[in-house]
């Protein structure tokens, strides 16, 4: 089964991309971020009648909004915390099983600036999203993908000077960050690739990509008993040069 992730950055804007990319690569189950449309908005007859018939969402205009596009039914889903806490206006955690594999994807906060509010809201969405986390099983099956918003380390980034203390590289953010792994996780690219610099997100200003500025923000997290199950980790660095191409990549996993 191949799993991935991708912040496709408007939908209604990349709904042929994901459908010729998902053709392309035959991937299975995707979890998606940034859909950016309300809930009836969702293209779900377009991805059913493409092959992917399974679908679950959670839409917001404008901004956010997290979805799972599948072959197989969903099992269990999950939209938001679902935590007993306070309601979470912002549509960032989407979750079920496939095949027995628990699947979470998200889109955690960007941040903007550290010291903004909106940082301090990054922190305390991580540690909520710790506590969702420990009411899981590490012995289990669980997958947890998305757009991070951090990368983990500095060979992550394409200049570690530049990017020193910002935002998606300052110590708090990757220490929380952290301390979701330790739960349980293996971070699969970097488990197979320790020393590569290779990056799943490049802004569309000042010709990031042509230049190859880019940040790893997009990861795939994996217990145990799936890194062992897991044959190959991909970063789709070509669809970034497609016509009206997402700011990010898909990344995925094949699971034997």
């Amino acid at each position: 089964m191949r799993v991935a992730t991708w912040n496709v950055n408007s939908l209604r804007v990349r709904l042929p991309q994901l459908i010729r990319w998902l053709n392309e690569s035959q991937t299975d189950v995707v979890c998606l971020q940034e859909i950016k449309m309300v809930d009836k908005q969702f293209p779900a007859k377009e991805l059913a009648d493409a092959g992917w018939p399974h679908l679950a969402w959670m839409g917001q205009p404008t901004y956010n909004g997290v979805a799972i596009v599948s072959r197989f039914p969903l099992e269990n889903v999950q939209k938001g915390f679902e935590d007993g806490e306070e309601v979470d206006a912002q549509k960032r955690v989407i979750a079920a099983t496939v095949h027995g594999v628990r699947i979470i994807g998200t889109y955690v906060p960007n941040g903007h600036r550290v010291g903004s509010d909106k940082f301090a809201y990054k922190l305390r969405w991580l540690d909520r999203f710790k506590r969702l986390i420990d009411r899981l099983d590490p012995k289990t099956d669980v997958l947890w993908c998305g757009d991070m918003n951090i990368a983990p380390d500095d060979v992550d980034v394409w200049d570690p000077f530049e990017w020193e203390g910002k935002v998606l590289c300052h110590p708090e953010e990757r220490r929380r960050l952290q301390s979701i792994v330790d739960w349980g996780f293996v971070e699969s690219f970097r488990e197979r690739n320790p020393f590569a610099s290779q990056f799943s997100w490049w802004d569309y200003r000042a010709m990031g990509f042509q230049r190859n500025h880019g940040v790893r923000i997009d990861h795939v997290y994996l217990t145990d008993s799936l890194n062992k199950r897991c044959s190959n980790v991909a970063i789709w660095r070509d669809v970034r040069g497609w016509e009206q191409p997402s700011d990010h990549v898909p990344v995925s996993v094949d699971l034997d």
